[in-house]
């Protein structure tokens, strides 16, 4: 029996379709949404300019907005000037694209618009490692020059794992877009406030005024976004919707488990790693949202589900790699033993762990859960700022004392315990300061009802307001994330 392959009809017909600027020269604002993230408002240049040359990757969760990202970019390149026929975009989990080599798509996009080395083409691929041997083209494509200038997405880096390392150093960029920091959702609905940026975390932490308490209407608004989660699509929902949290909150969490969640469980990670029991791995996910912000037991797990120790490493390990979840190693100070400790778990958006457990509003009444959820808001923020700093963060626990969140960069070290309460204890600081001397006057304990005060040479330890935190390390995540795209200030029009 004979295989069917697309006809070069088809395939046209698909080009077509994905390419509606190359026939009247504009993007559907359907597809360009109005409201910009900062990688649209850079990411046209970088390709634009290409140097140094390179493939930009943009790796996140689902719903975070990479590809409306992408056609954004489209669009600036369109009102730069760029001609709209050597733009292109391959979706490239299509039934029909998915039956094609990447190579053989490129080069009938070449010889189509007639690219040269002078005049190349702007390729946009959607959800690259839908694709088979995607790194071994994109290698081919860069060192054999061809006549393109190249953005991807993708929504799972479990396909990138292994193919990466050799394949795409020097080769390709990966910008990491998270879900929406507590700055951009602010500048979203119009109440941005203004935080200091300075070079290193320390130093922006250290120019906050003595005394300064949190401002009640950022509060306010950060007890929304902790419960919608980070997600552009959703946090438009409160303008259109009545003024019901409870209403948006499950209509946010129905979306998010359908896209998010079961996308990422039965679609990404079988397609990356062809998983036999994806509903193995949604039960795991399950467990993982009862533990929020707890130290893992695997063994204990394994028992409750019925998994090997391998297994569990394994599907712990594609459920991180499809941007559900992330774990934080134990801060031991030495290279050697960093890895082979407890691991604390985060869900990189508390939304998607309550639409996981379909929660509904019960967090709402839940002072217990709402507490977990505020350390997972902070973890998440500042993993955001570690990932595009390219600094690691821990937690730290020896016995009974521990420190939530250890900002690992090699000359400003800083430690964070989350609270609840002002009178939290201060043993684990104390404890962690005495054994890693390092963090002695760079450890804070963060609450919504303290003042900034910062340590001083009687006082190894200071405290800060939640959400004035929040803004600090949002806004030098932001920084870095500009910095690492090449600089520049973003587009404001």
């Amino acid at each position: 029996m004979s295989v069917w392959r697309p006809q070069p009809e088809d395939l046209q017909r698909v080009f077509d379709e994905q390419n509606p600027w190359q026939r009247d020269g504009r993007v559907p604002d359907a597809l360009a949404r109005p409201v910009e993230r900062t990688l649209a408002k850079l990411l046209w240049r970088r390709l634009r300019d290409d140097e140094p040359h390179r493939f930009q990757l943009v790796l996140g969760p689902r719903r975070v907005g990479k590809t409306t990202a992408l056609y954004q970019t489209v669009r600036h390149l369109i009102s730069d000037g760029t001609d709209p026929k050597r733009i292109w975009w391959l979706r490239l989990d299509h039934p029909l694209l998915l039956q094609e080599q990447l190579g053989d798509l490129v080069r009938a996009v070449i010889e189509s618009s007639g690219a040269t080395d002078a005049s190349p083409v702007f390729l946009m691929l959607d959800e690259l490692v839908y694709t088979d041997r995607w790194d071994q083209w994109l290698k081919t494509f860069y060192d054999d020059r061809w006549p393109v200038r190249i953005a991807a997405t993708s929504s799972a880096t479990a396909a990138l794992r292994d193919r990466r390392l050799e394949s795409g150093v020097g080769r390709w960029a990966e910008q990491h877009l998270t879900p929406y920091l507590f700055t951009e959702f602010l500048e979203l609905v119009d109440a941005g406030k203004d935080a200091p940026v300075d070079r290193h975390l320390s130093e922006s932490i250290r120019a906050l005024p003595h005394g300064t308490r949190s401002d009640p209407d950022v509060t306010r608004w950060r007890r929304q976004f902790m419960l919608i989660g980070g997600f552009p699509e959703l946090l438009t929902l409160p303008r259109d919707r009545p003024n019901d949290d409870g209403t948006r909150l499950i209509e946010s969490q129905q979306i998010l488990r359908s896209d998010a969640v079961e996308r990422a469980v039965y679609k990404d990670i079988p397609q990356s790693f062809g998983v036999d029991s994806p509903m193995m791995l949604e039960r795991l996910l399950y467990v993982l949202a009862a533990q929020i912000t707890g130290i893992l037991s695997p063994s204990n797990i394994c028992k409750d589900l019925g998994l090997s120790q391998p297994t569990f490493d394994r599907y712990l390990s594609y459920l991180e790699q499809a941007f559900l979840v992330f774990t934080l190693p134990n801060y031991s100070g030495r290279e050697a033993t960093v890895q082979k400790r407890g691991r604390k778990l985060y869900f990189v958006d508390g939304a998607i762990r309550n639409a996981a457990l379909q929660r509904g509003v019960a967090p709402l009444d839940d002072p217990a859960e709402q507490g977990a959820l505020l350390e997972n808001l902070v973890a998440a923020t500042l993993r955001s700022l570690a990932v595009h700093a390219g600094v690691r963060l821990h937690h730290w626990r020896d016995g009974k004392h521990e420190v939530d969140l250890i900002f690992d960069h090699p000359e400003h070290p800083m430690a964070f315990e989350i609270a609840s309460s002002p009178d939290h204890s201060r043993s684990g600081m104390r404890a962690l300061v005495d054994r890693h001397p390092r963090f002695a006057r760079n450890t804070y304990l963060v609450a919504p009802q303290v003042a900034v005060a910062h340590p001083s040479a009687t006082s190894d330890f200071g405290t800060l307001p939640l959400d004035l935190f929040l803004l600090v390390v949002g806004a030098q995540a932001e920084a870095a994330f500009v910095a690492g795209l090449g600089g520049g200030k973003p587009d404001t029009d």
